[in-house]
């Protein structure tokens, strides 16, 4: 019989070597699902991994598709580090893309300079509100966030489909489910001729500087990893908890809101029921693949760009499902959290 021990000293080197064993061992089990497909196994890597980037246009879609995951993924790793689960990224993202959406909507046939901005303060305010209901739920009802973040995903998704349904529905839109689209007051304007590539990229850009110095100079991140490794020397220490619950769960409910808002305000240019192909959700591998590290979450988040690229690939030239996007996801995570495991344990033989 055995079991999992605890290892004293997880390595240090082996922490930031588990990414790479879990693409690899990504890659291989892929190969091996493209071969029970009948798919020819170097030509789905090609059409997969590198095809997506063999022109100019695709390394501008692989850094549109890049940015959310970044930015959602800063957010949500703040939390992880004090073992708060927030789950429900997707929803803040919608309720952040709602708020900002509104204001588009409001401000439709005016030409100002403020539209946009006023668009990602609104989505910030509507995502971090849609953040501070689990957090409140969790200090005052001790709810576990993990379950309430995940269910207000649903619920925003419901409000999103009521409103594209009704209110905001588009009257020249032929009855689909979307609202107006946007003029150019509120979109962001864009940076690169020939591509969706945008000025939300200043926004995700800033928001790498400001949690890697975070991360690296403030006293409450110090708080917020001490009450995730030791809660009961932060306890001794005099740290509140509640606050450490409220700070992380608002934050990255503010990251995915702006992320909605770089959504509908970018390549989407209006509300609809498809703002987002799991943004919020994938966000969480980006940033445990990123081993919660600001840098490390960009690498990782132009990995996981590339899987959707590929995934979108693989439909036209394969003639494979979209859900393949989602098995490559789900295998790059069971994969990581795997080798975290025999990170973070050895197995002991019992006699």
């Amino acid at each position: 019989m055995h079991l999992l021990e605890p290892r004293p000293h997880p390595s240090r080197v082996m922490r930031w070597t588990a990414p790479l064993i879990a693409v690899a061992a990504t890659l291989l089990t892929g190969s091996f699902l493209f071969w029970t497909l009948g798919k020819p196994v170097l030509t789905s890597f090609h059409v997969f991994f590198i095809q997506p980037l063999e022109t100019g246009y695709g390394w501008s879609e692989l850094l549109i598709k890049a940015c959310p995951l970044i930015l959602i993924a800063q957010g949500l790793a703040i939390g992880f580090k004090a073992r708060i689960y927030n789950i429900g990224a997707e929803g803040q993202l919608i309720v952040g893309a709602l708020f900002g959406g509104g204001v588009a909507i409001t401000t439709e046939g005016m030409d100002a300079a403020w539209i946009v901005p006023a668009m990602v303060v609104a989505g910030a305010i509507g995502g971090a509100l849609w953040g501070a209901i689990p957090a409140l739920l969790r200090t005052r009802f001790n709810a576990s966030e993990t379950l309430t973040t995940l269910m207000l995903s649903y619920v925003a998704s419901l409000i999103l489909a009521y409103m594209v349904n009704g209110p905001w529905r588009d009257p020249e839109g032929m009855n689909f489910p979307q609202s107006i689209m946007f003029g150019d007051s509120a979109l962001f304007s864009i940076l690169l001729e020939g591509s969706r590539v945008n000025t939300s990229l200043f926004i995700t850009l800033a928001a790498v500087l400001l949690f890697w110095i975070f991360n690296a100079k403030s006293f409450m991140h110090f708080q917020i990893e001490v009450g995730g490794l030791a809660p009961a020397a932060s306890h001794y220490a005099g740290f509140s908890a509640k606050q450490t619950v409220w700070f992380c769960l608002v934050m990255s409910g503010l990251t995915a809101g702006i992320a909605g808002v770089g959504e509908i305000a970018g390549p989407v240019g209006q509300l609809n029921l498809n703002i987002s192909p799991g943004y919020g959700f994938a966000a969480i591998i980006v940033a445990y693949l990123g081993r919660l590290h600001a840098l490390g979450i960009v690498l990782a988040g132009f990995l996981m760009a590339l899987i959707y690229l590929g995934g979108e690939a693989a439909q036209v030239s394969l003639q494979m499902p979209y859900a393949i996007t989602g098995i490559f996801q789900g295998m790059l995570l069971f994969f990581l959290l795997g080798s975290d495991v025999f990170i973070d344990n050895r197995i002991r033989r019992l006699v």
